[in-house]
Order: structure tokens, then C-alpha cells, then sequence
């Protein structure tokens, strides 16, 4: 039997470790706050009213996660919204997505658009499937060292090859395309009118502080479009109880194996002799001996801060110092004493279950990114907003409501001469009440209905949820970084450069996003290296 230290309780950390005690070793999670979660976790923000913190929606939660740790015996209810998505446009029109609504609200703009939609979602679905059967799969890894050391990693490119091969040739360039191009030029050669870009358009920049036109978007664009809620691909849902029940649920899980758990137990450092890991020094100055350490931290925080004496290959090191993370995320959640009120749709409806986006363009998407590069945050803001306690009862006393606010573009930092302060707190109230005006705009009277709020600016996300640069995905989505170059070629199958170290967060394959996959894959590779004896 092993000892594990798992450092963070996220819900990546928590899936490791119970696959970890599952397999008879001790496994204790050490995590800096004073609950579980990372950034999924549900917080009383306003008296009486509680919301998911961060992340806010349910798709991408890998079904094998959700049936291995038994989370639905464990408290875990997700219920799907009514509808999947609506945009309200300045004019007073609307677009609905959603299963039997996407083709005829399309229609109404575009028939044209209306009749591209089958072929569209054919190409992304064979795109998808490809995506997810990688999703559990470790990355080939690119190594050093004589050829029986390359041919496991050889046998994984020759799967990968032949999956690819199974597509027909049109379908592998859909592939291609989608994951070197941009959003807007795969949405260009299948739509004709803005609305209707807008609307799948969003999923490509979501939580990342690009462009629509930023090449590499098309991968954004489908990372968000592999998930399932129930059984059913593309579909979106809520835990009841908001993010925090699924690590909750996490939570009892680990617990039931024997994971021990403890908060409020920040790591300082990992202790190293020679060129494997010995122990975590917790910042109280407990030592914990451990045979491997498992980090659900984000690769910047662990090499620079816990392994920054630690004798690691220098070129590692710097890398990982180059490491692209930043989110042009603000993120707040409002409490509500009535449902909002769109011009687009005045009578209370589905729609007020759905992701309600406002960005009426892809041009417009394009101008909150230049804008937030030029002067800090856009003026006229892209936002996502989501009321879950149109879904569950459980968020806001009765009568009353909560809503999320995914807020984008803002710059993760400002730069040293930035009028007014270089520090987003001296800036996060403007820009909160900015948010709130945006809604306003479709929404008249939603500014008077808010009665309490919580606002969580670039910074707050990296002090409050360690996310640096407020990066919810622990580094972008981009080429460079992706599978087997997640977070560096050469450690891309979860192994540190240290014996005993290892990586199993959202800075590893398949990415950012409330999956598990990551814990999940880190897991099966610590348990082949433990059989094999080499840690």
C-alpha cells in the first residue's frame, strides 16, 4: 500500500483520490480553503441566498466519473435546463437553442441558416466523438531514451491514428480545421446572419480572452460541445444545489473509501531528495511523508511556489514559467427580488432557464476583446447569464431568485500605469455595475431588482480559487497546449519530472471544464506505475 498526497480538493483532486483509495492505498487530499471544491463549490453570498461561486453549468462531467463514484447514491441531482440557450438582439427579436426549437427560431431569421443547421451539427458531433474518446485516454508522450521506452507511446498514436482513420476524409479535415482555425471562420462557411453566428459563436470564446477570429477559437468551440446531461450529448444542466453538490458528493465519495480529507491545510512545499518526491510541508509546518504527490494546482503555483528548490530539468522549469493562462473573465452572482423582464420575451417563460447570452454579433464579440486589450475591460461587454433557481428551489428564499453573471472581456491584469489603479480592486465595483447595465439593456428594471451581489474580479478568482489570471481552464485552450503539449511535451501523460510527482488538474488532458477526466486519467496512470513498481 501507497501513501498519496493529493494536493488541492477541487473536483479533479477528489476524483484522483478516490480512484486512488478504491484501489486499496492510503490517500489523504490537502486543500488550502475551508471546504472542498476548487472552483465548484456553492456559497451562501446574500442572507439566504446561495450560489455556485465559479463555475456555474453542468454538461461535460464524464458519465464513467459520475457512475464510478456512485454520485447520484451520494446526493448528486442534475436536471436539464428547458432550454438551452437564448439571445435577446437590440431589436426586440430573439434566437432560442434547444432540442424541437433551434431550426424554427433559426428559420425565422435565416431559412438558409435554418437548413445548414443538420450538416452542422453533423460535422461537430464526428468532431466530438473523436474528442470524446479521447477524453480517458493518456496522450502519447514524446520521450528520451532508448526505443523500448517510445513503443507504448508508439501504440498509442497508432489508436489515435486508426480512430482518425475510421472518419471519412471530409469529416478529418472538419477535424483539422476545427482545431486550427477560428470560430468565426468555421461559423462563416456554414451561416449567413449575425444572430445565428452569435449564438454558437459564444461557445468559442467562452471563458477565454481571445477573438471569435482568434485562430484555435474552433477548438473552443468544441470543447464545449462533447458533454451530456442524463444520457443526452449536447444537452445542458443544473445540480441541485448548485456546483457544490457535485464535490460534495465527491467529497462523500472519498470519504466512504478512506480518503482522508483535510481544509484549511495550504501546502508550502513538496520535499525532494534526490530526483523523487519525500513529502508536503504544509504552510502550519506539518510534514507529511508521502510515496507520490498527485497536484490538482495550477502548473505555474506548483513549480514556482511548492518545487521552487526542488532539482527539476531547467527547460521544464522555464516553460512551465511561459505557460499562457489568463481569462477575460469577471464573474458575479446577484440576488434577485423578481425574474427579469426582456423586451424580447416579456412573459415569463422557458427562456428564463436557459443560458441567456448577450453578444448579438460575432463582430460585436470581436470588439469587447480589442477593447478590453485597449483600455482594461469592454464597455460594452459580452455576458451569460444563468437563474438556477428557476430550476431549483433550493438557491433564494421563495418568490426571490439568483442569477449568474459569466462576464467577458476584461483584461486578467492591468497594466502598472492604468488610469485610475493598476489593481482590479480599485476598478471591480465600476465594472460590476457596468454588467448590470448590460443586462439592463434587454432587460428593463433588472438594476432596481438586485438586492445583493457578489462580484469576483480577475484577481479575486486567483486569490479566492488560486486560477491564475483568473483562468478557469488553468491555461488556454491553444495548439501549443493541448494533449500531449498539456501543460508540456514530454509530461503530458501526467508524470512530473520528479519520481513520485504527478499532475492530475485541469493544466493536464483533456483540459479545462468540471470533467473529473484529468483526475480520472491521473489516477489509472499512478496505479499502472505503482503495479509496475516504479514509484
Amino acid at each position: 500500500m501507497k501513501h498519496a498526497v493529493v494536493i488541492g480538493g477541487g473536483h479533479n483532486g477528489l476524483v484522483c483520490a478516490w480512484y486512488l483509495a478504491k484501489a486499496g492505498h492510503k490517500v489523504t487530499v490537502l486543500e488550502r480553503r475551508d471546504l472542498v471544491g476548487g472552483a465548484a463549490v456553492t456559497e451562501e453570498f446574500h442572507p439566504g441566498f446561495r450560489n455556485s461561486v465559479a463555475s456555474y453549468t453542468v454538461s461535460l462531467l464524464n458519465p464513467k466519473v459520475i457512475a464510478d463514484l456512485g454520485l447520484a447514491r451520494h446526493g448528486l441531482e442534475i436536471v436539464e435546463r428547458r432550454m438551452s440557450n437564448f439571445l435577446p438582439l437590440p431589436d426586440g427579436r430573439a434566437l432560442e437553442a434547444g432540442p424541437g426549437r433551434t431550426r424554427e427560431s433559426v428559420a425565422q431569421f435565416s431559412e438558409r441558416d435554418a437548413e445548414a443547421l443538420e450538416g452542422y451539427g453533423e460535422m461537430l458531433e464526428n468532431a466530438a466523438s473523436v474528442l470524446r474518446d479521447l477524453l480517458l485516454k493518456t496522450p502519447p508522450n514524446v520521450t528520451e531514451g532508448n526505443w523500448l521506452s517510445a513503443v507504448p507511446e508508439l501504440l498509442k498514436s497508432v489508436s489515435l491514428g486508426r480512430r482518425m482513420a475510421e472518419l471519412p476524409l471530409d469529416a478529418r479535415r472538419d477535424v483539422l480545421d476545427l482545431f486550427t482555425c477560428s470560430a468565426a471562420e468555421i461559423l462563416d462557411r456554414w451561416f449567413t446572419t449575425d444572430p445565428v453566428k452569435a449564438l454558437f459563436g459564444f461557445d468559442g470564446i467562452v471563458g477565454a480572452w481571445v477573438s471569435p477570429h482568434t485562430p484555435g477559437t474552433g477548438y473552443v468551440l468544441l470543447h464545449h460541445c462533447f458533454g451530456e446531461v442524463n444520457g443526452k450529448r449536447g444537452v445542458w444542466g443544473h445540480a441541485i444545489g448548485g456546483m457544490g453538490a457535485i464535490t460534495q458528493a465527491m467529497r462523500r465519495a472519498c470519504e466512504e473509501k478512506g480518503v482522508t480529507i483535510r481544509t484549511g491545510a495550504a501546502v508550502a512545499t513538496i520535499e525532494t531528495e534526490g530526483n523523487r518526491v519525500r513529502a508536503v510541508v504544509t504552510e502550519k509546518g506539518e510534514r507529511i511523508s508521502a510515496d507520490l504527490v498527485a497536484s490538482n494546482i495550477h502548473p505555474q503555483l506548483l513549480v514556482g511556489n511548492l518545487l521552487r528548490d526542488a532539482p527539476l530539468p531547467e527547460d521544464f522549469r522555464r516553460r512551465i514559467g511561459h505557460w499562457q493562462s489568463g481569462s477575460g473573465t469577471f464573474r458575479m452572482n446577484v440576488a434577485l427580488d423578481r425574474l427579469p423582464v426582456f423586451t424580447a420575451r416579456p412573459e415569463p417563460g422557458d427562456h428564463l432557464t436557459a443560458g441567456i447570452i448577450i453578444a448579438p454579433s460575432l463582430d460585436y464579440m470581436d470588439r469587447a476583446y480589442l477593447d478590453s486589450r485597449a483600455r482594461g475591460w469592454s464597455r460594452q461587454p459580452i455576458v451569460e447569464m444563468l437563474i438556477p433557481s428557476t430550476l431549483d428551489s433550493t438557491l433564494a428564499p421563495e418568490g426571490k431568485h439568483v442569477a449568474s453573471l459569466f462576464c467577458q472581456h476584461v483584461a486578467p491584469t492591468l497594466p502598472a500605469d492604468f488610469p485610475g489603479g493598476s489593481s482590479w480592486d480599485d476598478h471591480r465595483e465600476a465594472v460590476a455595475d457596468l454588467m448590470i447595465g448590460t443586462v439592463e439593456r434587454h432587460a428593463p428594471g433588472f438594476k432596481d431588482s438586485v438586492i445583493g451581489r457578489q462580484v469576483l474580479s480577475p484577481l479575486d478568482l486567483e486569490r479566492t480559487l488560486s486560477l491564475v489570471g483568473g483562468d478557469i481552464f488553468h491555461g488556454r485552450l491553444s495548439l501549443n497546449q493541448l494533449f500531449s503539449a498539456r501543460p508540456v511535451l514530454g509530461y503530458g501523460a501526467y508524470r512530473g519530472p520528479l519520481k513520485g510527482l504527478y499532475m492530475c488538474g485541469s493544466s493536464t488532458h483533456p483540459g479545462g471544464g468540471v470533467t473529473g477526466a484529468p483526475g480520472h486519467n491521473a489516477a489509472r496512470e499512478i496505479l499502472s506505475d505503482i503495479r509496475a513498481r516504479l514509484v
